[in-house]
């Protein structure tokens, strides 16, 4: 199994030995999943972290009316999970679908667990990634309070340009927090403004 892309992403963060390198992949699975099928769905225990090596997610809850809600979008070098769930291993709350055909690099729960015991860098770098994915969801929440759908829309295309391409509309329309209807029409006043 080819981890390279996983432990180069790491090394970006912390400096693994070779020992490291080999204690991290035997702790490691790879798993490949369909367009459409679910890495965890709401209710389940969400059993692995997956950093994505190929493909795109989406990370989306259904409310009581059965209105989903996006929350997060994953790509390539990006981390996925139901991570409360995980951290827990307690029923997930949401649920964690492939939008493409995907290759996931996964730890499970126990094997996480061990490798901060026998590799202790791993704390460190899931810590580093974590505070960082935690400073990304608070300005999230900041921009959805204090920017209009418009900068909301505008903001997420400089952040995430290559997530636009690959995901249909009303999804980037629920990660939004607007309907997209309201989104075409965001994009059509964009393009007369051009």
């Amino acid at each position: 199994m080819d981890i390279a892309p996983l432990i180069d992403y790491m090394q970006k963060f912390v400096e693994l030995e070779p020992q490291e390198v080999e204690i991290i992949q035997k702790h490691t699975s790879l798993r490949n999943y369909l367009k459409g099928q679910f890495v965890v769905q709401q209710g389940d225990v969400c059993r692995h972290e997956s950093f994505v090596v190929e493909g795109c997610l989406r990370t989306f809850y259904v409310d009581e009316k059965g209105q989903e809600h996006t929350v997060m979008f994953a790509i390539e070098n990006w981390w996925t999970a139901d991570l409360g769930s995980f951290l827990t291993q307690t029923p997930a709350h949401y649920n964690v679908q492939c939008l493409e055909n995907t290759k996931v690099i996964q730890f499970s729960h126990t094997n996480l667990e061990n490798l901060y015991l026998q590799v202790p860098k791993m704390e460190r770098f899931f810590r580093i990634i974590l505070q960082r994915a935690y400073v990304a969801s608070e300005r999230r929440l900041v921009r959805s309070y204090s920017l209009t759908a418009k900068e909301r829309y505008l903001k997420f295309r400089q952040d995430y340009p290559l997530i636009e391409q690959r995901v249909p509309q009303y999804m980037i329309a629920s990660y939004l927090g607007i309907t997209k209807e309201f989104l075409s029409k965001i994009r059509n006043q964009l393009i007369l403004e051009q």
